[in-house]
């Protein structure tokens, strides 16, 4: 028999707790039971340390955002909006998931213009749902934008976040931690502001599905998530800071996804598209620069990388309760 959950704040917290529980509980036993199935990561010949991961079962994502939709389908309750965008973190999946599979790593335009249409759809299906409204906090300001311009935003912050959280990819468990953190940030962000309570739950199954697979992903690693995991996870971040309606907090709320990521984006597209090279002595993402050049081990990169973003987010917590 299943289950909704009609109020999540209300009379009904002990079936949200439940829901959480077996996100965490059917991730893990999931992972750990059907592991072999996944394909086997290749390794990758540039990044440092990349080899160590040949062999290694990949695409974890592909089960950990299944489970991910099935508990919200279950202990929600029926919601055009959020069934839309799980449909659409399910689109994200796949593609990641097909990366993953694939003998041969899909070519970056291929992943671009996937990336670009799932954007389109889901700015437009947001504005649908949504007012174009958005908070500058630190001006204590609110403006209106064109739905046309919201729509081109949108793209660019979600496209940006899918890439620069798959990039982040690339040290046992740092993507994860690092979304884990991010994603907790939003939450209190979207308690602050009064965001929906379907909502702020879709982030809390997240979480613990994350947190399953973190089980078989802390150092060394039994499993990687893959593209399917790194892409899904980036896509659902933007979705859920555009809910809060303050979408610039992004850039606070994500900082090290943004900055490990993102550096690497900026110096490839700058030398391919404009013949400009820059930082030529920062290897990119930087997690490796860290681990090569300044000789911290896996470890020390997760957790100073997540310490640095903890310290931002408390601050932002500060920032925004005053």
């Amino acid at each position: 028999m299943i289950y909704w959950i009609t109020n999540i704040a209300g009379n009904n917290k002990v079936l949200a707790f439940i829901g959480m529980l077996v996100a965490y509980a059917a991730t893990c036993f999931l992972l750990g039971t059907y592991k072999n199935l996944l394909p086997r990561d290749g390794g990758r010949d540039f990044a440092h340390n990349g080899k160590l991961s040949a062999g290694k079962p990949r695409g974890a994502g592909f089960v950990f955002i299944i489970v991910f939709i099935l508990i919200n389908i279950i202990f929600l309750p029926f919601d055009k909006e959020v069934i839309v965008y799980l449909i659409l973190t399910a689109a994200i999946m796949l593609t990641g998931f097909l990366d993953d599979c694939a003998k041969s790593p899909w070519d970056e335009y291929k992943k671009g213009l996937l990336d670009l249409a799932i954007a389109v759809a889901t700015a437009v299906a947001f504005v649908n749902f949504n007012s174009t409204r958005i908070d500058i906090n630190i001006i204590g300001k609110s403006i209106v934008i064109p739905p046309v311009v919201f729509i081109i935003l949108a793209v660019i912050l979600i496209w940006t976040s899918i890439n620069v959280t798959n990039c982040s990819d690339g040290v046992d468990g740092l993507c994860g931690v690092l979304s884990i953190i991010t994603m907790l940030t939003i939450y209190m962000i979207g308690n602050i502001k009064g965001m929906s309570g379907s909502f702020n739950y879709l982030i809390l199954i997240m979480v613990e599905c994350v947190m399953g697979y973190l089980w078989y992903n802390a150092s060394p690693s039994k499993m990687i998530m893959g593209d399917a995991g790194s892409r899904a996870l980036g896509f659902f971040i933007s979705i859920m800071i555009l809910k809060t309606g303050s979408p610039l907090l992004f850039i606070p709320a994500a900082f090290v996804l943004i900055v490990d990521g993102g550096i690497g984006l900026i110096k490839v597209s700058l030398l391919r598209f404009f013949k400009i090279r820059i930082l030529t002595n920062v290897r990119t993402p930087l997690h490796d620069h860290v681990r090569k050049n300044m000789k911290w081990s896996d470890t020390q990169a997760v957790f100073r990388f997540a310490i640095i973003q903890v310290v931002i987010s408390f601050a932002l917590f500060y920032l925004l309760n005053k």
